[in-house]
C-alpha cells in the first residue's frame, strides 16, 4: 500500500490558530502531511524562512504525521518531488475560493497526478490571517487569541527587535 502524502503550503508568517487548524483536520486524512514554508524573494517577510520552520516545527511537534520543511518556486513541483498526491489549502472566506480555485486548476493542468484538497477553517478562525496578527502586533497589540503563546512572544520581540533598531538609525 502507497503511503497517502499531502502537501500544506504557505507563507506561515507567523503560523496562527486558523493555520493550525488546517494542520490538524489534514494530518488526519493522511499519512504524512508535510508542512512547506515559502520562500519568496518577492516578499520582505517579519521572520526568516528557517525561524517559520523552527515555530512550526514547535508548535507541531505532538503531530507525529507532520514534517515541515521550507521551499521555493511552484507548490506543485515541490509536492511532486515529495511524491505527494494532494495539496492541501485553507479557505475563510468566498474571496479565498476564487483565488483558491484558480490556483488549484492551474496546478491541475501543469501536475494533473496532485490533486488539491479544499478544508473550510473553522469558524472561529475565518476572519484571522497572519497578516492581521502583523498588523495587530506592530501596534503594541495582543495577540494572544490569535497565535499559541510561543508564537505571540516571537512575534511580540520581533517588533520589539525592530523598534529598538529604528530608534538607533
Amino acid at each position: 500500500m502507497t503511503k497517502r502524502i499531502a502537501v500544506y503550503p504557505g507563507s506561515f508568517d507567523p503560523v496562527t490558530f486558523g493555520h493550525l487548524d488546517i494542520i490538524k483536520r489534514a494530518s488526519e486524512m493522511v499519512d504524512e502531511l508535510i508542512v512547506a514554508v515559502l520562500v519568496n524573494k518577492a516578499k520582505t517577510p517579519l521572520f526568516s524562512a528557517d525561524e517559520r520552520v523552527k515555530m512550526l516545527r514547535t508548535v507541531t511537534k505532538d503531530i507525529g504525521n507532520v514534517r515541515v520543511e521550507s521551499f521555493s518556486g511552484l507548490s506543485v513541483d515541490f509536492a511532486r518531488k515529495e511524491g505527494a498526491e494532494f495539496l492541501v489549502r485553507g479557505l475563510r472566506a468566498i474571496t479565498d475560493f476564487e483565488y483558491e480555485l484558480q490556483m488549484a486548476q492551474t496546478n491541475r493542468i501543469m501536475a494533473p497526478d496532485v490533486d488539491t484538497i479544499f478544508l473550510t477553517t473553522n469558524l472561529k478562525f475565518a476572519y484571522l490571517s497572519s497578516t492581521t496578527v502583523r498588523e495587530v502586533a506592530s501596534y503594541g497589540g495582543d495577540i494572544s487569541r490569535f497565535v499559541p503563546p510561543e508564537i505571540a512572544k516571537a512575534v511580540e520581540e520581533k517588533y520589539r527587535q525592530q523598534q529598538s533598531r529604528q530608534k538607533q538609525e
